[in-house]
């Protein structure tokens, strides 16, 4: 048994796909998306952070009406991959910068707007995350955080996390939404706005954009074929095995100082 950092189990996982990301049409597009870059149209002088820019998709869609935008991650791999599709889509103002969410090498203030699309569940600590995207953050500014959500009922919190750990084992947890408000609360941030998506998984594309190793896939497939009826239909689940995700925008802006 080996003792894997989560930093390098995210590395890992992600470094090799990175392309397999830029070309996922689930991360490509959404209405999520579109209203990120509605945020960042209404602030057309805003520095932005994307922060675990994966495939930079947020990037590229918030770049067009941004002063500036930082896509910024932990795998370098990744980074890589941003930093060639911005140049040839030619985004002039976008830069890239390698590191955790826990540790933001920015100074106070220094951002209009901090995003975060799909990143957060694979945080090592969520609440220092996002105390940092909260000091980094100028006054006035928002953060805006896109997720899967637990849908919250015990029975399917559980099934939800072994399935997206035996797919990613570098997933840590998607929380359920009085999880994320109140890790906003402690951040010292107030969620001024929230809203709710329905995202549907390929089952095949889902798998083999983490080249999830076979003995995994066989065990997602035998859970998925043994759970409680009420939960396969909670999440929509095909016989392919195609599911349903419940996935959340939280805006948010700097309140009272974190605690």
């Amino acid at each position: 048994m080996t003792d894997t950092s989560q930093t390098a189990l995210v590395n890992q996982q992600f470094g090799s796909r990175a392309e397999a990301y830029l070309a996922s049409a689930v991360h490509a597009q959404g209405a999520d998306l579109a209203d990120l870059a509605a945020l960042v149209r209404e602030r057309p002088a805003a520095r932005v952070l994307d922060l675990g820019c994966g495939g930079g998709h947020v990037t590229f869609h918030v770049a067009p009406h941004a002063r500036d935008v930082v896509a910024y991650d932990l795998s370098t791999e990744m980074l890589a991959v941003v930093d060639r599709a911005a140049r040839e889509r030619g985004f002039a103002n976008v830069t890239t910068q390698q590191g955790s969410a826990e540790h933001l090498p920015f100074a106070d203030g220094h951002f209009d707007v901090v995003m975060s699309r799909y990143s957060a569940h694979h945080w090592r600590d969520l609440a220092l995350g996002l105390r940092e995207a909260a000091r980094v953050l100028a006054p006035g500014g928002v953060v805006a955080i896109v997720d899967s959500v637990s849908p919250g009922i015990p029975v399917r919190d559980t099934y939800l996390q072994a399935l997206e750990l035996l797919r990613d084992c570098s997933h840590v947890r998607s929380y359920t939404r009085g999880e994320w408000e109140s890790a906003l609360a402690g951040a010292g941030l107030r969620c001024r706005n929230s809203r709710s998506y329905r995202v549907r998984l390929d089952f095949a594309n889902w798998v083999e954009r983490m080249r999830t190793p076979t003995p995994q896939i066989a065990a997602i497939r035998a859970l998925q074929a043994a759970v409680a009826g009420e939960v396969s239909a909670y999440f929509e689940t095909a016989p392919d095995g195609s599911f349903s995700l419940d996935v959340a925008l939280f805006e948010a802006t700097r309140g009272a100082e974190p605690r």
